[in-house]
C-alpha cells in the first residue's frame, strides 16, 4: 500500500466521524468505503430486499466479490430470487457450501434441529460459520458490505453503520437506518426483484441472531 493510501486508509477509519457524517446515506458510505481501496467482499443470503445492497454496492464496483453461504435449506424461490438478481446484476458470485451435502448430512443426523436442540450450535457452525470463515481465508478482504438492519434484532440495534471486528474487517452496513419502506421504494426505483419466500433453518426466530454477526 502506498503512503497516500495509508493516509486515506487511516483518515477514514475515524469511525465515529465517518459514522456521523455518512452512517444515513448509504450511497457516499458505499464510496467512501470502496474508496480506501482495500480488497472488499459484500455477503448476501438472497433474504428479502437483499438486491438493494447488492445493487448500491456493485454500481459503484461492479466486479466486487459477492459471497453467498448456500446453507443447502435455501427455498426453491430463494434460488430462482439468486439466479434472478445474480443475472440481472451480473454479480461476481462465490457460493460457498458447506463441506458435506444436505443429503450426506441428513442420512446421518437426521432433519435441521430445532433451536432448543443441543446439536443446533454445530448445525450452526456447519453450515454457515465454517463456509463464510472459508471464504474469508480466501478471499482476504479488509472491507465487507452486509445488508443488516437495526430492525432485524437487539444486537444490531446497537450496531454502527462502519465498525472494525476483532479480526480486523471494516463492517460496513450502508442499509443499517433503512426501514422496509425504503427498501421497497429502492427497488421500485431501480426495477429489482424481490423475494419473501426465504427461511435460514441457523436463525429460527426473526430477531434471533444466527452467530455470523457475534462472531464477526
Amino acid at each position: 500500500m502506498s503512503g497516500g493510501a495509508t493516509l486515506e486508509l487511516d483518515r477514514g477509519l475515524d469511525l465515529a466521524h465517518v459514522n456521523a457524517e455518512l452512517g444515513r446515506d448509504a450511497p457516499a458510505l458505499v464510496r467512501w468505503a470502496l474508496s480506501l481501496n482495500q480488497p472488499a467482499i459484500v455477503t448476501t443470503n438472497f433474504r428479502p430486499f437483499e438486491a438493494v445492497i447488492l445493487h448500491l454496492v456493485t454500481q459503484v464496483q461492479p466486479d466486487v466479490p459477492v459471497i453467498w453461504m448456500d446453507n443447502g435449506y435455501n427455498t426453491e424461490a430463494t434460488y430462482r430470487y439468486a439466479d434472478e438478481v445474480t443475472r440481472l446484476l451480473k454479480l461476481n458470485l462465490r457460493t460457498y457450501l458447506p463441506l458435506r451435502s444436505r443429503a450426506h448430512r441428513e442420512a446421518l443426523q437426521g432433519p435441521a434441529p430445532a433451536l432448543d436442540d443441543p446439536r443446533h450450535a454445530a448445525f450452526t457452525e456447519e453450515v454457515k460459520l465454517e463456509p463464510f470463515a472459508r471464504a474469508l481465508r480466501e478471499t482476504a478482504p479488509k472491507v465487507w458490505f452486509t445488508a443488516l438492519r437495526a430492525s432485524d434484532s437487539a444486537v444490531r440495534a446497537q450496531m454502527e453503520p462502519v465498525s472494525v471486528n476483532p479480526d480486523g474487517l471494516i463492517k460496513v452496513a450502508p442499509l443499517l437506518h433503512w426501514t422496509s419502506r425504503d427498501l421497497h421504494q429502492y427497488c421500485q426505483d431501480h426495477g429489482l426483484p424481490n423475494n419473501f419466500d426465504y427461511v435460514d433453518p441457523t436463525k429460527g426466530e426473526a430477531q434471533r441472531e444466527c452467530g455470523l454477526h457475534l462472531t464477526h
